[in-house]
């Protein structure tokens, strides 16, 4: 064999055994160590609406497929998500008595359809039930209460809600609470107010993440600075690749990270490509102006929000006011975040049943593309187990210790 031809097949051989040469390969195609390593990790996904869709009219039902939507046992068994977060959310213009009642509506929805399952998913409070879950071979299911106005102004309920198997909060949603500025509001106080500040304490002596997806940044950087424990952004991206406040900016991604917190990667198509925003934002006037035109259509009836918004996303791109997105902008936003603060720091929350997912991504049984395309980038296995759920582990371990000390000080 001649050198020059040695030399060439060696360098081919070696860009295959280390994934460098996957062009070759299609997109959607998910090699046996994806697989292997996407199906032997924890799948964690901090943010999906699915919670909306137990009170469905038509009867949704979690254990069987659907042909809507995005979430449900045998789409996620087919997507190896095996823990799940399923989001507590209400108009954010409900406050008081009544938020409270519709949180615990939803409290109680997921715990009761959850419960009809027992063999395929369980509830989980803790880091160790997830552990625990896991190798039962079963999902576990937590809960994040989506925007503070459902504590109805009551710091007690953040024990209640706790109690209840609550592990995150989300400061505010798309509207100020009486406590906390939101990003798609106008300003009203500065950031959080000081009792803002003690339902954040109150959050860590109760063990529960502190969630900065969606508040303003000044709202971020006085949670940041008053909580003991990390925070997570449960369903943001980065505003680098696309210029939405509901995105994290770069220092604002350094800063969460520093004090251990991760950022949980949003697949909304939105807050991932620069393009779809634009032309989004001028197509239906922004994201809280479409929820008040969807308001006046639906009313307080949720599973006409996400029909009718489906619907209007659906017409707009037929008419070529909105561009395609592909799920390949998740993976350029999970890059960018990876590369400034590191794999630790970096998570997923997709959004599913929530918002309009790219192509490519419509619901959880894609997940092990996720796995294939960081191999393909040249992820090392121990970092992709890491944002893949590893580090939504971590920062409950660490919110679960946190929660420990404060208490053995009272």
């Amino acid at each position: 064999m001649r050198p020059a031809r040695a030399i060439f097949l060696f360098a081919v051989f070696f860009l295959l055994a280390t994934n460098v040469f996957v062009r070759s390969v299609p997109a959607d195609d998910v090699s046996e160590r994806a697989h292997r390593l996407h199906f032997s990790s924890f799948v964690i996904d901090t943010h999906d609406d699915t919670t909306q869709r137990f009170f469905s009219k038509s009867g949704f039902d979690l254990g069987k497929r659907s042909a809507e939507g995005s979430i449900d046992i045998p789409r996620m068994r087919e997507g190896g998500m095996n823990g799940i977060f399923f989001s507590i959310w209400i108009d954010g213009r409900i406050m008081g008595p009544p938020a409270i009642q519709k949180a615990l509506d939803q409290i109680d929805a997921v715990r009761e359809n959850v419960g009809k399952y027992p063999n395929e998913i369980v509830m989980a409070r803790t880091a160790e039930d997830i552990r625990r879950a896991h190798a039962q071979g079963k999902i576990a299911a937590l809960m994040g209460v989506e925007g503070g106005h459902m504590i109805g102004n009551d710091i007690r309920m953040v024990r209640i809600f706790s109690d209840l198997g609550v592990r995150y909060m989300t400061l505010s949603h798309f509207y100020n609470d009486e406590w906390a500025d939101s990003s798609t509001d106008k300003p009203a106080h500065n950031g959080l107010t000081d009792f803002g500040k003690e339902i954040v304490r109150e959050m860590n002596r109760q063990g529960m993440l502190v969630d900065i997806s969606h508040v303003s940044d000044k709202t971020f950087y006085d949670a940041l600075e008053v909580s003991k424990a990390p925070l997570i952004a449960s369903h943001s991206s980065c505003r680098a690749l696309c210029d939405h406040v509901r995105d994290m900016s770069d220092d604002m991604i350094k800063a969460l990270a520093a004090k251990g917190g991760v950022i949980q990667i949003n697949y909304e198509k939105s807050f991932i490509d620069q393009a779809y925003k634009e032309a989004s934002s001028k197509a239906t006037g922004g994201v809280v102006a479409m929820a008040d035109q969807l308001k006046k259509i639906c009313g307080d009836d949720e599973e006409c929000f996400e029909r009718e918004g489906a619907k209007l996303e659906k017409q707009l791109t037929a008419e070529g006011k909105l561009p395609h997105v592909t799920w390949e902008r998740i993976i350029d936003h999970i890059d960018h975040a990876v590369k400034l603060v590191g794999a630790d720091h970096v998570g997923l929350g997709s959004d599913f049943d929530g918002a309009n997912m790219p192509e490519g991504m419509e619901d959880a049984s894609k997940l092990p593309k996720i796995t294939e395309a960081l191999l393909r980038k040249g992820y090392s296995e121990a970092d992709i187990r890491k944002i893949l759920g590893e580090n939504t582990l971590r920062v409950l371990e660490q919110a679960e210790k946190v929660s420990k000390e404060l208490k053995s000080l009272q």
